[in-house]
């Protein structure tokens, strides 16, 4: 597609901070990296940009984010409170995509016609983007391995492209006690890859983060991920992992019989 093309060209700019899930078990709103996220946006920016758009009640999820945000010592303007979202990506200093319903998010950025600015401002200008479980959803090449119940329909499931590849957020193993009878997490991912030419998924626990620099990735937070590549075995990876690879599609087959 022309965000691959466009991904595989300008990522040597490329600044993402892509997080599995902005609330761990026992902690509060973004705690667990906001190490992460002081060490990723450090004293450059100071003011970012916040796209509430995967949650219905804006307004309230702005608040959460800017009191975060304020306390990290960053000023956080809302997308939803600007008279021009395209002007507002335009001129950003870096953006944070927060977490909900990915297909009421990725619908909401082509009905306000801002992904292909999104990704300009990442890939061509280095602009940093942070995302959080949906947001991170939309940073892939699509948003075909989200979890999330399709409540609205966007034009497409191609989403902004910043990277070749898909990623599952709250990537969750399954309960050997369990008597559910639905699909594991695992399952369903197979089932993506009985589609043809389909890329490699990585499963994000919660407490995991993928950091992207230019043309390296890095596993980081506090859980390991599953790789899931097409007509393989599903790996294990620990914290510190190179997922570079993952950046260049041309490491992956995409034509493998099944």
């Amino acid at each position: 597609s022309a965000a691959d093309a466009e991904c595989r060209k300008m990522g040597s700019k490329r600044r993402l901070l892509l997080v599995s899930n902005s609330t761990l078990h026992g902690s509060g709103y973004l705690d667990h990296c906001e190490a992460q996220i002081k060490s990723f946006l450090g004293s450059q920016v100071k003011t970012v940009l916040f796209v509430p758009y995967a949650l219905h009640d804006r307004d309230d999820y702005a608040k959460t984010a800017r009191t975060k945000y304020e306390s990290m010592g960053y000023k956080l303007d809302s997308i939803h409170e600007q008279p021009d979202p395209v002007a507002a990506v335009k001129a950003a200093e870096a953006v944070f995509i927060g977490g909900g319903n990915t297909f009421r998010l990725l619908k909401t950025l082509y009905d306000n016609n801002i992904v292909s600015e999104i990704r300009k401002r990442a890939l061509e200008d280095g602009m940093p983007y942070i995302g959080s479980s949906a947001g991170t959803n939309v940073a892939t090449i699509s948003i075909s391995t989200t979890n999330d119940m399709p409540i609205v329909q966007p034009p497409t499931f191609e989403a902004i492209g910043l990277v070749p590849f898909n990623i599952n957020p709250h990537f969750m193993d399954p309960d050997p006690n369990s008597t559910h009878k639905g699909e594991t997490r695992e399952q369903r991912i197979k089932q993506f890859h009985e589609e043809a030419d389909t890329p490699p998924v990585l499963g994000l626990r919660e407490g995991g983060i993928l950091h992207v620099e230019g043309d390296t990735a890095t596993l980081k937070g506090t859980t390991k991920a599953r790789l899931f590549l097409r007509g393989k075995e599903p790996t294990e990876h620990e914290q510190g992992t190179d997922f570079s690879f993952l950046l260049d599609p041309k490491n992956y087959q995409l034509d493998v019989k099944l």
